[in-house]
């Protein structure tokens, strides 16, 4: 229940703060007065766009703030969302003079959309042009799945709706990537198959290209070794002879004098080293074949790694073996993507037979308490001055799921007899859009949990024996919620438990917009000007007294 609120920098309004009952509440006031003034700041309540332009005084913040009675079953939403659960919850806007805005519950700073999300289980505000959502088919199956008790079960069917859809969406997604990867699967097997064949883990490129030189180079280094040796070995002037002789003539100068003994030490071991480093030198030479076949081996294999590094624009083997590894792990995903979808397609098959099973039952409950809402309909639209009015609904199945079942709604209206029922949407005027849409606001206001309607001159338009009806119809719709309504006539005016006055008025040259709760002779002068206009007669003055009894 709203039990009060407080506006203050807002447009017309410098500050207001309105405390408000359970049963019918009633607003009056004069065209222009300020009554849509004070909506829509409540508006921002509901988590509507905020405009600098409504700031009065542009160098302070505007404030609208709201006091609700909420019910524990709220609670739950208030543990989801890290608020702090009271009884008495003060919800705020605050618009700042730069256009931003803030929202708070319980001081506690709140997103929009957990401030929109909030509100919308506490308050419905409803003017006289938004009859639009009676032909939005959402709307109608809220009207229907509130005669049915369907609360709980299309909350557990949207749970599974949402998780059908997610499923559905990662199956799609899954055989889009299925589709692709075939498309290329041939050529990075391929690819891979390449790679898997040059034994990259082993493969040592430097080793290959040295051995490559060496068997293209063969003979060169066969005849220059042969070079070598002859001349080591030459008769007479043979390198080995001289080196010979040249150890044997320091040897003796050695021994001679002991200064020389460590050259000629130094000039052995060099002499040994050298010998050493001749006899490798044949040994390797020996070695040496002139293998055509081998040379091709060698030269194919690095002609097939170059041609990798061109195809992967690589420099270098542990590069290519990197990609060896990532075409390896693609082609583990694939197999297991093929798993997944399997996988997937089990879950939407199980997941699909839960809704059709819920959706039956929505669609069961719905078909017996369309003649519920047709009944009650009729019933209201005659009390409302449309004797001959006729509504049905059709529920018709739908090849898939939606958010609400495995159907489609329409409603169906006729105001006169002896004319075909037509969508509503085509079917209604303008004079009987405001007396359905309040008959269907008090078939709602019997099955809902909102705590609080606001009807915005939702009775204009209307006069005499129906307005007094409308205002019957508004006092029996107060026993189940708190009722605010913002009305221009007296038959409505007289049946309020709580009745305010919208004035404007003009305090040191500045127009201001103040409301003011009634006593009960304001309200019987009240409901008498609305009924008599700016001059109010003692016979209007008995016509209220007697509307208000």
């Amino acid at each position: 229940m709203l039990n009060r609120i407080f506006i203050t920098n807002f447009a017309l309004i410098d500050s207001l703060e309105i405390s408000l009952n359970k049963g019918l509440q009633v607003i009056t006031g004069e065209t222009g007065a300020g009554k849509s003034i004070i909506l829509g700041a409540l508006r921002l309540i509901l988590g509507e766009r905020a405009d600098v332009k409504s700031i009065q005084n542009a160098s302070a913040k505007s404030i609208v703030e709201a006091e609700f009675t909420v019910n524990e079953s709220l609670k739950p939403f208030f543990d989801d969302h890290n608020l702090d659960f009271e009884l008495q919850t003060i919800v705020r806007r605050e618009i700042m003079p730069s256009g931003k805005s803030r929202a708070f519950v319980n001081d506690v700073p709140v997103t929009l959309d957990v401030l929109k999300s909030l509100t919308a289980r506490l308050i419905d505000i409803h003017s006289q042009f938004e009859t639009s959502n009676l032909f939005n088919e959402d709307y109608q199956f809220r009207i229907i799945d509130g005669l049915s008790g369907n609360a709980s079960l299309i909350t557990a069917y949207r749970s599974d709706f949402q998780e059908y859809k997610r499923l559905k969406q990662v199956l799609s997604r899954s055989i889009t990537e299925l589709e692709e990867q075939n498309r290329e699967t041939d050529y990075k097997q391929f690819l891979l198959q390449e790679l898997a064949d040059m034994n990259l883990d082993e493969f040592d490129l430097e080793e290959v290209q040295n051995q490559l030189r060496k068997h293209e180079n063969a003979e060169l280094i066969t005849d220059t070794l042969h070079d070598i040796f002859a001349r080591l070995d030459a008769e007479e002037i043979g390198i080995l002879d001289t080196l010979n002789d040249l150890k044997s003539k320091v040897g003796k100068v050695s021994e001679l004098s002991h200064e020389f003994s460590e050259l000629n030490t130094r000039l052995n071991e060099t002499l040994v080293e050298f010998k050493d480093i001749i006899f490798e030198l044949h040994n390797e030479s020996e070695k040496i074949e002139i293998d055509p076949e081998s040379l091709q081996q060698l030269q194919e294999k690095v002609n097939a790694v170059q041609s990798l590094f061109l195809k992967h624009h690589v420099n270098s083997v542990e590069e290519l073996i990197v990609i060896r590894d990532t075409l390896q792990a693609e082609q583990a995903g694939f197999d297991g993507l093929k798993e997944l979808i399997a996988h997937t397609e089990k879950e939407i098959e199980a997941k699909a037979q839960s809704l059709t099973e819920q959706a039956a039952l929505l669609s069961e409950n719905r078909r017996k308490a369309v003649p519920v809402f047709k009944d009650k309909m009729e019933s209201l639209l005659r009390k409302l001055g449309l004797p001959k009015a006729k509504i049905e609904v059709e529920l018709k199945d739908t090849e898939d799921f939606n958010h609400l079942g495995k159907e489609g709604i329409q409603f169906l209206f006729q105001a006169n007899a002896g004319f075909p029922l037509k969508p509503v949407q085509e079917a209604i005027s303008g004079g009987e859009r405001s007396r359905v849409m309040l008959s269907v606001k008090k078939i709602m206001a019997e099955n809902a949990e909102l705590p609080t309607l606001i009807l915005d001159e939702i009775d204009t338009g209307v006069s005499g024996k129906v307005a007094e009806e409308i205002g019957n119809l508004m006092r029996e719709m107060s026993a189940d919620t708190q009722l605010i309504v913002i009305t221009h006539l007296a038959q409505v005016a007289a049946k309020g438990d709580d009745h305010f006055k919208v004035q404007k008025d003009e305090t040191a040259g500045k127009t201001q917009t103040r409301i003011v709760h009634l006593n009960e002779e304001q309200k019987l002068l009240e409901v008498a000007q609305l009924l008599s206009g700016s001059q109010i007669t003692d016979a209007a003055i008995l016509q209220a007294r007697e509307l208000m009894k």
